[in-house]
């Protein structure tokens, strides 16, 4: 069927088909809103307080203000919407493609990030403009507009873990959370002293390196009086991990080349594990009476070996690269950092997911931008977060709207919790005359409307049968 322009249907007709009155829809959203948005908000705020070591007037005083603040910011967010959704049907005769979503979600998310504390708005910025660019993305796939990359999101972190850690490496290139995290993950180890150069900076005499690598030279001697599999083992295992050659610009003094990749990876393999472990808790607690077969997952789940096999390798890759290239070059330079940190983004495999490159990759843009800004070649732009961030929420409430297969699901389930299921009662069939199968996912349903308060009259045999 041809698309449309404009479809004559009233609010009633195509959203809020649970109540034919726009206040008192505007009204059970903006409730439901409020309670989900003060569920969602005070254990948070209470977490990260708790986690922050914040002392006791801060709990006394300012954390439930804070919870307040962010609960009204989300519950203004949608209960705008449905207000808006309906301003635009009266002022305009109907519905546009671009109205009942883009439309509506703009005016209403603009003004909600204004409630919001402008130290959080940043935050919500990047994660909505992410959104955004995978919910833009997916659209244009489903058109045929752009074509898929085979392991896309591989390629994109692998791009984006390079410049990160070149950054990471260089002069003031990161701060704040960026490096603290970073810093947590690779180590110390790898910050480059900027203070002289980078021969100075090797910290390892090479009278040391000489002296290991003589060591090692007659370890062979010794082992060649024990032929046995578990003594030469042993043997190999100690030459690894004790006796192993370490480069004079590596500045991880008390362990080798090759020990230092291997505890990097023992290590963030076990923050990857105990992460994931966490993550499954709440799942896991509320099974435990119903279905206590299943507290075993919790330790032994696929993800969980998942996302320590990512974390792991990466580091171990980095670290493993970053010596690798000190000793071919007989220098540390922060240069190695962008081809260790591009082969470290190939760890991915381990646990792809879109979201997290899309995250860090906008993330990084972000980064990008203001050094740009402060070395004085972009421009400044007043309010610019406010904006991004009510065009990034437009376009996934269009998404969410029009087209949800194209929509992230989680995203997708966060706004039927903050409806209360309302947003899946929308008349999407009356939609799909688009041309954008809105109805796709919804399996034929059909809200039972009342002919009463309705524009244009459903058959006759929709009638009787209703």
């Amino acid at each position: 069927m041809a698309a449309l322009s404009k479809i004559p249907h009233n609010c009633y007709e195509i959203g809020h088909t649970w109540d034919p009155s726009c206040v008192q829809s505007a009204v059970a959203i903006t409730r439901g809103a409020l309670e989900v948005s003060f569920k969602v908000y005070a254990p948070l705020y209470l977490i990260a307080a708790v986690l922050r070591r914040k002392k006791k007037d801060y709990y006394f005083k300012r954390l439930l203000p804070e919870i307040l603040w962010s609960t009204s910011f989300l519950t203004t967010n949608g209960g705008l919407y449905i207000v808006f959704f309906c301003i635009l049907r009266k002022l305009l005769g109907g519905f546009y493609s671009w109205s009942a979503g883009f439309g509506a979600a703009l005016p209403a998310s603009y003004i909600a990030i204004l409630i919001e504390r402008k130290s959080r708005r940043g935050m919500l910025t990047i994660y909505m403009a992410n959104l955004a660019t995978e919910t833009l993305f997916r659209m244009a796939v489903t058109r045929g507009m752009i074509k898929p990359i085979k392991h896309g999101e591989v390629l994109l972190f692998c791009i984006t873990a390079s410049l990160y850690m070149f950054f990471f490496r260089s002069k003031d290139g990161l701060k704040g959370f960026a490096f603290s995290a970073l810093k947590f993950i690779v180590g110390k180890e790898e910050i480059p002293a900027h203070s002289g150069t980078a021969e100075q900076s090797c910290t390892v005499s090479a009278n040391r390196t000489a002296a290991i690598e003589t060591e090692n030279s007659q370890a062979p001697a010794r082992s060649s009086r024990r032929k046995t599999v578990v003594a030469y083992t042993r043997k190999l295992l100690d030459s690894i991990c004790k006796q192993g050659p370490r480069h004079r610009c590596c500045k991880h003094h008390q362990d080798n080349c090759i020990s230092y990749c291997i505890k990097g990876f023992v290590r963030m393999f076990s923050v990857g594990y105990l992460i994931q472990c966490c993550l499954r808790v709440p799942s896991a607690f509320r099974q435990m009476f119903s279905k206590p077969s299943r507290l075993p997952s919790l330790f032994y789940n696929k993800e969980n070996f998942q996302l320590g096999a990512f974390l792991g390798s990466f580091v171990s890759i980095y670290k493993g690269t970053s010596c690798l290239l000190r000793w071919l070059r007989n220098i540390d330079d922060e240069l190695h950092a962008l081809i260790a940190g591009f082969l470290a983004g190939m760890s991915m495999f381990f646990y792809k997911s879109t979201t997290i490159s899309m995250y860090l990759f906008s993330k990084l843009v972000e980064t990008m931008y203001f050094k740009g800004i402060e070395a004085g070649r972009f421009p400044y732009f007043p309010h610019a977060d406010t904006i991004l961030y009510a065009i990034s929420t437009a376009i996934c409430f269009q998404a969410a709207v029009m087209e949800v297969q194209n929509l992230r699901p989680s995203y997708w389930k966060f706004l039927l919790r903050l409806t209360k299921g309302r947003f899946a009662l929308m008349n999407r069939q009356l939609l799909d005359v688009f041309g954008t199968q809105a109805s796709r996912d919804f399996k034929g349903f059909v809200p039972n409307l009342d002919p009463r308060f309705t524009t244009v009259l459903p058959p006759v045999t929709d009638i009787l049968l209703g």
